[in-house]
């Protein structure tokens, strides 16, 4: 998009809340139902700024895949998790103990295979 004032190039932040390369796609998608997320376009090059706020009124789905549902469920639950975490030690555990769990899942669907009843 270009800035409506001087033809710049704007920027799209997301908020609140939101990690700057949230995009605009994923922030309604992600919201929940009474939730707001607010949109700020800036244009560097000549100072112009809007600021509109969002409220997602209902959410209607049609279909989907229950277990991608459950897993965005669970990815967005561990995000918000770890996002509260302010010790960065506990941080880094947590990271070293996921790596740990994904080194060990090839091993363990390996060994479930060679067995026999």
């Amino acid at each position: 998009m270009d800035c409506p004032a001087c033809g710049g190039p704007v920027t799209l932040e997301v908020g609140p809340d939101k990690p700057p390369s949230t995009s605009l796609t994923n922030a309604v998608l992600d919201a929940a139902e009474d939730e707001r997320v607010d949109v700020v376009r800036t244009c560097w090059a000549c100072g112009w700024q809007e600021e509109r706020r969002l409220r997602v009124e209902a959410i209607d789905t049609t279909a989907g895949d229950d277990a991608v549902i459950e897993r965005a469920a669970l990815l967005k639950e561990i995000t918000d998790e770890l996002a509260a975490i302010e010790d960065l030690r506990t941080l880094e555990d947590t990271l070293a103990e996921v790596r740990r769990q994904r080194r060990l899942e090839p091993v363990a669907e390996d060994t479930n295979e060679d067995v026999t009843e």
